[in-house]
């Protein structure tokens, strides 16, 4: 009963809601840069390579094979062009999550900023500034004496 109860407490508190979110979003968000990779980056790419696609690109170390009795050995080959659109969907990912990131903390910074009066600050922040003001007079106060 105790799993229970800490299970309760840990999907009221949020955590469990966040993170699924936190996955369909991702996963939104996943479908979002493999069109653009591969419908706005990739065409280009290959134009200017005049028409190479990368995803066909592959080193065979063996052929596929028919055997005498019909059946069929499949082809074994290094797919290095999956390797290159991977690699570009790395790339396009990590820059626009650290573009998100680093928009997400500016905003954020402003709004924590008390003395910024263009955005609201939260009020444990501008609580936090008090405090910290009144200990500021209190140190110039007792240096004085």
């Amino acid at each position: 009963m105790k799993l229970i109860s800490e299970f309760k407490e840990f999907a009221v508190k949020g955590n469990m809601i966040d993170m699924a979110v936190g996955i369909i979003i991702g996963t939104a968000f996943n479908n979002v840069i493999q069109t653009l990779v591969k419908k706005v980056f990739l065409p280009p790419l290959s134009y200017l390579t005049d028409g190479v696609n990368f995803e066909d690109k592959k080193y065979v170390l063996r052929e596929a094979v028919e055997g005498a009795t019909g059946d069929r050995a499949k082809e074994i080959a290094i797919s290095y062009g999956e390797l290159i659109n991977v690699s570009i969907d790395f790339i396009v990912i990590g820059f626009v999550v650290f573009v998100v990131v680093k928009l997400m903390n500016k905003l954020r910074n402003d709004a924590q900023d008390p003395k910024n009066k263009e955005v609201v600050t939260p009020k444990d922040i501008e609580l936090l500034n008090d405090l910290k003001e009144l200990m500021q007079e209190q140190n110039q106060l007792l240096k004085t004496k």
